[in-house]
């Protein structure tokens, strides 16, 4: 089964943080991309620009719907993610419980509808 794990943080916290606190991120997510290159469950991940730099898209019916920033007005945005396949959702949450700490406050793990390129998408 396929899932994304997606990683909150706080953009003003990630811009204050320390040289030292940004190696120890570094750190545990390169270990974290060795560990799951070996058992072969990562499949992509990506961190992703601060919200300063995001535009949302918004359907509004009557035009442009472009405004800046991310949708929520919460303090932690999405600020990474990966593309995992493993066994199940414990081992989902397994992985994810590992991207958790100062830096990532929130971890979202959800199953990906992988029927791109199958035909009709399944029937909600």
């Amino acid at each position: 089964m396929k899932y994304m794990v997606l990683m909150y943080a706080d953009p003003a916290a990630t811009e204050a943080m320390s040289a030292e606190d940004r190696a120890e991120v570094f750190r545990r997510h390169e270990a974290l991309h060795r560990d799951l290159a070996d058992t072969g469950e990562m499949l992509t991940g990506a961190g992703l620009a601060y919200p300063r730099d995001t535009t949302t898209l918004r359907w509004r019916g009557d035009g442009d719907g472009a405004v800046d920033g991310p949708l929520p007005a919460a303090a932690e945005q999405l600020t990474a993610y990966y593309v995992i396949e493993c066994a199940g959702p414990e081992r989902a949450r397994e992985i994810a419980e590992r991207v958790l700490d100062f830096h990532v406050v929130a971890v979202e793990v959800r199953p990906v509808h992988d029927w791109f390129g199958m035909g009709e998408a399944p029937a909600r």
